[in-house]
C-alpha cells in the first residue's frame, strides 16, 4: 500500500506544500477557494495529517505528559495500580498518534507543572499518585487556575476547574464489607492506606457505611493503617494477630497489603481463612494466585487511564476548533466484587 504524502496533495491542488500545511493545520488567513481545493485533494488522495506533525505546526510538542511521584526503592512500574493505569494511557496515546513523556516529581516539594507547558515539553498532562499534601495541592490548584489541559487520576481536590477520573472507592469498600456482613461476620477490622489519599478516605467511608447500615458499632481498635505496600501489610500482621480474639474478618485497602498481611499471619501460625476471613481491593494479577485466593474488589484502572487520555486529547482537539471553555472531565467508574476463597465458604 502506497502512502500519500503532502507533496502529492499540493500537486493535485495546484498549491505549495506550505499552503497544504497551513490549510490542514488551520493556520493563518486563506482564500476559501484555495482551502476547498486542498481539502478536496486531501480527501481524494485519502491523506490524513499526522497528529504529531500537526502539533509541531501549531507550536506544540505532540506529547502527553504523565507525572508520577519518585519514591526511592519503590518499583512503581511493577505495581498493579501504576502499570494498569499506564497501560490504558499508552493504548489511548498510541491510537491518537501522540507521544508519551514520563516525568517524575519529588512528593516532598512543590512541582512546577506549569513550566512543562511553558517550555512546550507537553501539550497536556495526567497526574498519577497525587495526594492531599499541601505542596501537591498548591501545584495542582495552580494548574487549574491557569486553565491548562490536565487530568488528575484517582485523587480528589476541592477546586471547581479540575479534571478528575477516579473509581467509586466508597461503593467498592461498602460492597466488600457488606459481603462479609452477609456471611454472618460482625467483628470486621480494616487495614487501610495512608489518609493523605482521598481514595483511603473513600474506602473508610464505605467501610463505615456498611457497618452503620448493619447496626454494627465501629471499633477503633480494629482499624489499622498501612501505606499500600506489601511490607506495611506484613508489619500489620502482629497487631492483627494480637486482636484475633475479637476479629471475625478484615477488609484490606489493596491486594499488596493483603498479601503481606497473609504472609505475616501464616508466619505467626495462622491458618487462613479458618482463623481470619479476608477481603482485599484492586483484583491485581496476584489476587487469584494467593493461598487462599483473594476475594477482592476489581477496579478498572486500565479503563480509567484510557478514558482520561481520550477525554483529554479530545479537549485539545476541541480547543483548536473553538475558544469556548472545555467541558470538565468528571468520571467515576464502577468497581466489582470478585468472590474467592479468602472470605470463607
Amino acid at each position: 500500500m502506497t502512502l500519500t504524502n503532502r507533496k502529492e496533495v499540493a500537486k493535485l491542488a495546484g498549491v505549495s506544500e506550505a499552503t497544504v500545511s497551513r490549510v490542514l493545520n488551520g493556520i493563518g488567513p486563506m482564500k476559501e477557494s484555495t482551502r476547498e481545493r486542498v481539502l478536496q485533494a486531501a480527501k481524494q488522495l485519502n491523506y490524513e495529517l499526522n497528529a504529531v506533525a500537526s502539533s509541531f505546526a501549531r507550536g506544540r510538542s505532540g506529547n502527553l505528559g504523565v507525572v508520577l511521584p519518585h519514591v526511592p526503592k519503590v518499583h512503581l512500574f511493577s505495581t498493579y495500580y501504576f502499570s494498569e493505569l499506564l497501560g490504558g494511557i499508552g493504548e489511548a496515546v498510541h491510537s491518537r498518534g501522540y507521544g508519551l513523556l514520563l516525568l517524575f516529581r519529588d512528593p516532598t516539594s512543590v512541582y512546577d507543572y506549569v513550566s512543562l507547558y511553558r517550555t512546550q515539553r507537553v501539550d497536556a498532562c495526567i497526574i498519577l499518585g497525587s495526594s492531599a499534601a499541601e505542596e501537591e495541592k498548591q501545584a495542582v490548584h495552580r494548574l487549574a487556575d491557569e486553565r491548562l489541559p490536565f487530568c488528575v487520576m484517582d485523587q480528589r481536590f476541592d477546586h471547581p476547574l479540575l479534571n478528575i477520573v477516579a473509581a467509586d472507592h466508597e461503593q467498592g469498600s461498602y460492597d466488600a464489607v457488606k459481603h462479609l456482613i452477609g456471611k454472618g461476620y460482625r467483628r470486621i477490622g480494616f487495614l487501610n492506606g495512608a489518609p493523605q489519599y482521598s481514595n483511603s478516605r473513600d474506602r473508610m467511608a464505605g467501610y463505615r457505611r456498611a457497618l452503620l447500615e448493619a447496626g454494627i458499632a465501629e471499633d477503633d481498635r480494629l482499624v489499622y493503617e498501612g501505606n499500600y505496600s506489601r511490607t506495611s501489610g506484613r508489619r500489620a500482621a502482629s497487631r492483627v494477630h494480637r486482636d484475633l480474639g475479637r476479629l471475625d474478618a478484615i477488609f484490606v485497602g489493596n491486594d499488596r497489603m493483603a498479601i503481606g498481611l497473609m504472609q505475616g499471619l501464616r508466619e505467626l501460625g495462622c491458618s487462613l481463612p479458618d482463623d481470619l476471613k479476608i477481603v482485599a481491593y484492586d483484583d491485581s494479577d496476584a489476587a487469584s494466585f494467593t493461598e487462599p485466593p483473594l476475594t477482592t474488589v476489581r477496579v478498572p484502572f486500565y479503563e480509567m487511564g484510557r478514558l482520561a487520555t481520550d477525554r483529554l486529547l479530545t479537549q485539545l482537539a476541541d480547543k483548536d476548533k473553538s475558544d469556548a471553555p472545555a467541558a470538565l472531565i468528571r468520571e467515576k467508574l464502577p468497581t466489582e466484587l470478585v468472590i474467592r476463597k479468602s472470605s470463607g465458604n
